[in-house]
């Protein structure tokens, strides 16, 4: 049976088109810092924006009276699958030119970026361009809201075609019942809590460049900073502080955001995952701090940045790779989980893990209770459909499947199996924090596999499925 016929193609690729026009754009934003600090380096932004932009009008043009039949879920899914990887390699052909990096480094950094993980390809991140140090964290803004939720809240009309993108980056929860209407009040309150991180920042004592880049990717929790050492470069608390704060912001739910105003606040203390995350950053950081002889500060934002899955550090690589095995094992658990469905997280999120025990504990309560009995399973005082219980369990199962294989192919390739287990979880949750693995001397098979778990683990893994399983049809046939 064929699943993918020559008209889903042209949809995807018709609507594709604004998608690689907005990428294009995108490119273009950094000529402002290239011009202030007069790096004149146009060109190296100019040629991948022409391609993105000139390839995605010739599309809209050339298939506008082809593609006409509606747009279904699976074509949204396969439209983000194929943006997150054009603006890849276009964000990636953008930094070779800059850099002269190899292209397999610039994609690299490019998805790095995008999808919030944060490790880096560069050896010293201080002696790049401005512009370039802008670009990533331009990368880690719009990836942290969502490359396809950005450009069609910017670019398009509302109708079943945001809907169904929307669908695909995986997002369910509206603050309005329209889709174009939730997505322009996401942007807004994304918008404002960079202005208010920038602000502090600045307060702090910051240079603007670096409070305008950090916000960036703190607020994404993206974790690509613009010092070799991190956010551990100011030796700040104040800093500190101002990031784990606009950590956490970032790894609570939008439509909890969006709330906190008509509820004066309450919608953020009664949230169950925003609880749940505050609860676990108390705990772990506590237990840790009497298990360990680590400073405070250093677990503290360690465990906020491991569970937000930000991925800034104020302790470098190498040191946190000696720290003890508990403790790594502690952080692993927490990149695992994640934060709120709805926000700019990565990994398995809040939700899924407490609707996967909540299926655990009524299966327990199933076997105890009287024959014929139904157990029900409530969240927020609703019960929850077999259906998402189901969903929940797959995708978590699926998460485990693609991590061990990830874990295997280090181990084969000879890096340490406990590192390479950290590093796995890392890449595949889009989390970011290494203990000294992943750098430039890769081998370009585990280069290939890390850019493959960031880009699956973003998108959540499906719409890669379906676009890869359309593509095997296709090359089938």
């Amino acid at each position: 049976m064929r699943y993918i016929t020559k008209t889903d193609l042209l949809i995807v690729a018709y609507n594709s088109a604004v998608l690689m026009i907005g990428i294009g754009l995108m490119c273009l934003v950094p000529l402002i810092f290239d011009l202030i600090y007069f790096e004149f380096d146009i060109i190296s932004f100019v040629i991948p924006a022409i391609i993105s932009i000139t390839l995605g009008f010739f599309l809209r043009a050339y298939f506008e009276n082809k593609s006409k039949k509606k747009i279904r879920l699976k074509h949204g899914m396969m439209i983000s699958s194929f943006a997150w990887l054009w603006a890849s390699l276009i964000g990636g052909l953008v930094f070779t030119l800059s850099t002269n990096i190899p292209i397999l480094d610039g994609v690299f950094e490019s998805v790095s970026a995008l999808t919030g993980t944060g490790i880096t390809m560069f050896q010293d991140v201080e002696i790049l361009p401005h512009s370039i140090l802008f670009f990533r964290s331009l990368e880690q803004w719009i990836g942290g809201l969502g490359v396809v939720v950005m450009v069609i809240g910017v670019l398009t009309k509302p109708g079943s075609v945001s809907s169904k993108l929307y669908q695909s980056e995986a997002r369910d929860e509206r603050i309005k019942p329209s889709i174009k209407t939730t997505l322009k009040k996401t942007l807004e309150i994304y918008v404002i809590y960079t202005i208010l991180g920038f602000i502090l920042y600045l307060i702090a004592g910051m240079p603007i460049f670096d409070a305008l880049c950090n916000t960036f990717h703190i607020i994404s929790t993206g974790g690509m900073s613009v010092k070799n050492a991190n956010m551990g470069y100011y030796h700040d608390d104040l800093i500190y502080f101002i990031s784990i704060i606009i950590m956490i912001l970032g790894a609570t739910s939008f439509l909890v955001h969006y709330r906190v105003i008509k509820t004066r606040g309450k919608s953020l203390l009664e949230d169950l995952q925003f609880k749940i995350i505050l609860a676990v950053i108390i705990c772990v950081t506590t237990m840790l701090y009497f298990v360990s002889n680590i400073l405070p500060m250093e677990l503290l934002f360690t465990v906020v940045s491991a569970i937000t899955t930000t991925g800034a550090n104020i302790v470098p690589s190498n040191v946190m790779g000696s720290w003890p095995s508990f403790v790594i094992i502690c952080i692993m658990c927490l990149m695992l989980t994640g934060g709120s469905n709805g926000s700019t997280v990565g990994a398995i999120k809040l939700v899924r893990m407490i609707t996967y025990f909540k299926g655990i504990y009524r299966h327990i309560r199933g076997i105890l209770s009287p024959e014929g009995r139904i157990v029900p399973v409530k969240l927020h005082g609703h019960i929850i459909p077999e259906k998402s219980i189901s969903q929940a369990s797959n995708y978590i199962t699926l998460y485990m499947m693609f991590i061990m294989f990830t874990w295997a192919m280090y181990c084969l390739f000879g890096y340490d199996p406990f590192k390479s287990l950290f590093v796995a979880m890392s890449l595949q949750g889009n989390n970011g924090l290494d203990i000294g693995l992943i750098n430039h001397t890769l081998n370009p098979v585990l280069k290939l596999i890390s850019i493959f778990d960031m880009w699956i683990g973003r998108l959540e893994i499906y719409p890669v499925l379906i676009m890869l399983r359309a593509g095997f049809e296709i090359f089938k046939r």
